[in-house]
């Protein structure tokens, strides 16, 4: 149902910025304090959460129903910068250092409330009275717990001065206590998730959202308190509201903020978890068209077709989402990496595309890429200078992907986490044991992805056919060629282009090539038997920038970027994302990509990464039409692949765009693992985005 009045003039007021008025000029500086009180890292951890609430100011809008503003757009450093190098001298910091891209046990945190989990907490103290270092971790969770507490009274009290005894109300009860409805269980969630962020954490997923809030909404709806159009009024609120402060969420690009949520799939005893808010959530997304929150839909051959339709009705919108998953293949590749088949079943997705355990999983899904394009390039080059074999090239690609596996996981071996009181109170065990999260979880495997494999696998499989096989091309000429990026040889480039096998197409000379590259890095990852913080390496298909990053040289890369590649593609060229079809190959159609993709080995390769499609917009021209595209998506899965992008894409809107901007501000698209606004993506990723593959449906 489209939205009301009130929620359109949120909606409206969000893309403004209206809130932005209210953003104070900085936050409070507390490194030079912290040092003069001689605080521990655990401690400054747990006094930024207390400052940063404490300096929020309070803004409660005319029409919000669901309420939190945030008023300081920078999280400060908790150490000064001499003491910060001291103390990361010799280590890892992941990613901008703070702990990120997991999931709390949201479900757990809304049946405790946080009083519950403060009395959790209160009965480790005294169990462990005699360990300093857990009761300085108790005790700075327990200020974290009294901070937010403090928070929603202040935000009670100033509810109660504007006469918003609704909000007074609700914000009195929560979030100390339980909700004891939908609307208190939208506004707990939204209050305690959005403290988090002010931690300096991001990419913070909001998990499987439709099983743990269904039951409020169930007990809602059959005690009469609201109906339908009233519960998707208050979710599309809730989804509103997510969407303030995008501007100040870290990411590659703006928009790669990592809020996501996952519905649908089997509940950890193995039945159907689908509900009526795993319908509500597609519906009120289609209806509120934002960037945030990302959807991810888990799904299995047999689900129910009016629920893909519903799904692909989404699509249609151009959002990017929903992202499917696969059960049916990701839960036995779980179970075959060590989780337990009940945590399995439990999976969400993470930021982009990876499978992580909400409350359990201390996961860090992405440690960096194999860039399988650098590996094929080498290989081929010294391989053909030396007059070598295509199985001898292939056993250069074999050590080449080892090293760089190696390699990033050495990198990773001095792992630095800080500690994060606050995080872990929302985490399954971590009060119950005194252990902080930064100490591990019950999972703490890496992530590594093999990237742009379709481009390795071409340009493989060109020298296989053309070079060494066939022997239409003298080695002598591609390697010259390759040197001088095809500038005195365009009709070799062409040949690479048109005649040498490709992914995408269901040539088995090709695809035989990619499932031998994902079978390297499978073995390279399965060969670490320890990551060094008791967890083991996890293989994945996805990009992520670095279909950017691998092609042009970027700063954050240790290695200069792949040049020229032998399947035609001439340097500085993007690569393909995700697992997609090289740009510019002729492909019969998705069903030809999804049998390419369908013969890796999802039982190794289990770090996530999506089949990646793009529809023409013309495609969802009527219901029969959507239909089609629902039964793709069920195709998709009955060949056993793992995880699914479709998007809906129209070029010539695209363009336009870029040409007139301030007409097209709220245009949206699929980046790789998360949705944007066009016009706010850099020119690198505006043009990756319109030359991507385009299909019809017959």
């Amino acid at each position: 149902m489209p939205l009301t009045e009130r929620l359109t003039h949120l909606k409206e007021a969000v893309r403004r910025g209206d809130h932005r008025q209210h953003r104070q000029p900085g936050a409070p500086m507390l490194a030079a304090e912290f040092d003069a009180l001689g605080l521990t890292w655990m401690q400054r951890q747990a006094r930024l959460i207390t400052a940063m609430c404490e300096a929020e100011q309070v803004v409660i809008l005319p029409d919000e129903r669901i309420v939190f503003t945030r008023t300081l757009p920078t999280v400060p450093p908790v150490w000064r910068e001499e003491a910060w190098a001291r103390l990361t001298a010799g280590r890892t910091l992941h990613e901008l250092g703070p702990t990120s891209n997991i999931c709390a046990d949201w479900g757990m945190v809304l049946s405790q409330g946080l009083l519950g989990r403060r009395e959790v907490a209160l009965a480790t103290r005294q169990r462990c009275a005699d360990q300093p270092e857990t009761v300085e971790f108790i005790d700075s969770a327990l200020e974290t717990i009294d901070a937010v507490l403090a928070l929603a009274e202040r935000y009670a009290d100033a509810a109660r001065d504007l006469g918003r005894e609704d909000i007074a109300g609700a914000l009195a009860h929560l979030p100390a206590h339980p909700p004891r409805t939908f609307h208190e269980a939208l506004q707990f969630l939204r209050l305690v998730h959005a403290v988090v962020w002010l931690g300096g954490h991001y990419h913070v997923g909001l998990g499987r959202f439709d099983q743990y809030m269904w039951p409020y909404l169930e007990n809602d709806l059959a005690a009469g308190r609201l109906d339908h159009a009233a519960a998707e009024e208050l979710l599309a609120e809730f989804f509103v509201s997510l969407n303030k402060d995008s501007d100040l969420y870290p990411g590659v690009q703006q928009g790669d903020n990592g809020q996501t949520l996952t519905v649908g799939g089997v509940t950890p005893m193995g039945k159907s978890g689908v509900n009526e808010l795993t319908l509500m959530v597609l519906r009120v997304a289609h209806d509120v068209s934002m960037i945030d929150p990302k959807i991810n839909l888990r799904i299995a051959p047999d689900t129910d077709l009016d629920l893909l339709c519903l799904a692909s009705e989404l699509t249609e919108k151009g959002l990017g989402f929903p992202q499917y998953s696969n059960d049916d293949v990701v839960i036995p590749g779980l179970v075959a990496h060590g989780y337990t088949l009940e945590d399995a079943r439990n999976y969400t997705v993470a930021a982009c595309w990876e499978f992580i355990v909400p409350g359990k999983g201390m996961d860090v899904v992405n440690i960096g890429a194999v860039s399988f394009p650098s590996a094929a390039d080498t290989a081929i080059r010294e391989g053909l200078q030396a007059g070598e074999s295509f199985t001898a090239i292939m056993e250069r690609v074999r050590h080449d992907v080892r090293l760089q596996v190696n390699r990033l996981v050495d990198a990773y071996s001095n792992l630095l986490l800080p500690p994060a009181p606050y995080y872990s109170a929302l985490m399954d065990g971590c009060l119950e044991t005194g252990r902080d999260l930064s100490q591990g979880l019950t999972y703490n495997n890496f992530g590594i992805h093999g990237a742009c494999s379709a481009n390795g696998a071409d340009a493989l499989a060109a020298v296989h056919k053309l070079v060494l096989e066939g022997k239409t091309v003298a080695p002598e000429r591609l390697l010259t060629a390759l040197e001088t990026d095809f500038a005195d040889d365009d009709v070799l480039r062409m040949v690479l282009q048109e005649e040498g096998p490709k992914v995408g197409t269901n040539d088995p000379q090709a695809d035989d090539i990619l499932i031998a590259l994902f079978d390297m890095l499978a073995d390279a990852c399965e060969q670490i038997e320890d990551n060094g913080r008791g967890g083991i390496v996890r293989p994945g298909t996805g990009s992520a920038m670095y279909y950017i990053w691998l092609a042009r040289d970027h700063e954050n890369m240790r290695e200069p970027a792949v040049g020229t590649t032998a399947d035609g593609r001439k340097a500085g060229t993007p690569f393909s994302a995700n697992l997609a079809p090289a740009p510019g190959v002729r492909v019969p159609g998705p069903i030809s990509v999804f049998q390419s993709f369908s013969k890796i080995d999802y039982h190794r390769i289990v770090n996530g990464g999506p089949i990646t499609i793009e529809l023409s917009s013309t495609v969802f021209r009527n219901p029969d039409a959507i239909r089609k595209v629902a039964m793709l998506v069920r195709t998709f899965a009955q060949l056993g692949c793992q995880q699914l992008q479709v998007n809906s894409l129209n070029a010539e809107t695209l363009c336009e765009a870029q040409l007139q901007p301030e007409l097209h501000q709220d245009l949206i698209v699929r980046v790789w693992g998360w949705s944007g606004y066009f016009c706010e993506l850099s020119p690198e990723y505006q043009e990756h985005v319109i030359r991507r593959h385009q299909y019809q449906l017959g």
